[in-house]
C-alpha cells in the first residue's frame, strides 16, 4: 500500500501531490525548449486549482514562484519574471511595534488611558466637563462587560483620577444616568458611544487613539 506517511513531503499542499509531481517530472526533462513548454502547461494548472490567486496583483508572478518553490530552487527554465532565490523566502519578516508600557486598569483598554491624559490636559471649561462624563458612560459599559455586578458612578469616577495619577478629578456636578440591571453591552462598544458625540468630544477618542499609534511605532520586539 501506498501512504501519505511513505511519501515525499508536499512543499505546497494548496497545489497538491500531482502538480509536485509534474514539477518533478518536468527537472528530468533534458531539453530545455521542451521543459519550458512544459512547465508553461503546469502554470496554467496551477492557476486553474487556485482561482483565488487571480484577485491579486501580480498572480501570475506568484505561480511562477511558486514553481521555483516546489522544484527546491533546482530547476532549469526561462521564468518571464526574475527568478526567486532560497534566500528570498527565508527572510524574517521586519518586528512588529508593540507598546510594553503596563495598563492600569485592563478593562478599559490602552485608548481609556490615553483619553484621560489627553483630557487632563484641556483647559477646565464646560466642553472638558462633556467630554468627561462620556468618557465616564463608556466606562460604565467596559466595566458591566467584565463585572456582571452593579457600579456606582463613585467608582467610575475613581478609576478616572487613578488613571490619571490624580490630574484630573470628576466635578461634583456631574452624575451619571442610571441603567438597567437587565441592560447588556457588547465589546467593542466606543464606536456607537462616539457616534452621539460633539465634533469635539469625538476629536478627543480620535487624538487618544493616535497617542497609542505613535507610542507603538517608538517600542521594538525585544528578542
Amino acid at each position: 500500500m501506498d501512504y501519505n506517511t511513505t511519501r515525499d513531503k508536499l512543499i505546497m499542499p494548496e497545489y497538491g501531490r500531482h502538480i509536485q509531481k509534474m514539477v518533478e517530472q518536468v527537472k528530468e526533462i533534458p531539453d530545455k525548449e521542451k521543459r519550458n513548454e512544459q512547465i508553461k502547461a503546469v502554470v496554467q494548472v496551477m492557476g486553474i486549482l487556485n482561482p483565488q490567486l487571480r484577485d491579486q496583483p501580480d498572480f501570475k508572478h506568484k505561480l511562477w514562484d511558486h514553481v521555483q518553490i516546489i522544484s527546491g530552487f533546482d530547476i532549469d527554465i526561462d521564468s518571464p519574471y526574475p527568478l526567486p532565490t532560497q534566500e528570498d523566502f527565508m527572510t524574517k519578516p521586519d518586528p512588529v511595534p508593540v507598546n510594553y508600557e503596563p495598563l492600569k486598569a485592563a478593562h478599559y483598554g490602552r485608548n481609556i488611558q490615553n483619553m484621560v491624559n489627553v483630557i487632563a490636559a484641556m483647559p477646565d471649561d464646560e466642553e472638558r466637563d462633556k467630554i468627561i462624563k462620556s468618557m465616564a458612560v463608556y466606562m460604565r459599559q467596559q466595566y458591566l462587560i467584565w463585572n456582571k455586578d452593579t457600579v456606582s458612578e463613585e467608582t467610575i469616577f475613581k478609576d478616572i483620577e487613578e488613571l490619571s495619577g490624580g490630574k484630573l478629578v470628576v466635578p461634583s456636578h456631574i452624575h451619571l444616568e442610571s441603567i438597567s440591571s437587565k441592560e447588556k453591552f457588547a465589546r467593542p462598544g466606543i464606536m456607537a458611544q462616539t457616534n452621539s458625540m460633539q465634533p469635539q468630544q469625538r476629536q478627543v477618542f480620535r487624538k487618544a487613539g493616535a497617542n497609542n499609534n505613535k507610542k507603538n511605532a517608538k517600542h521594538k520586539w525585544k528578542k
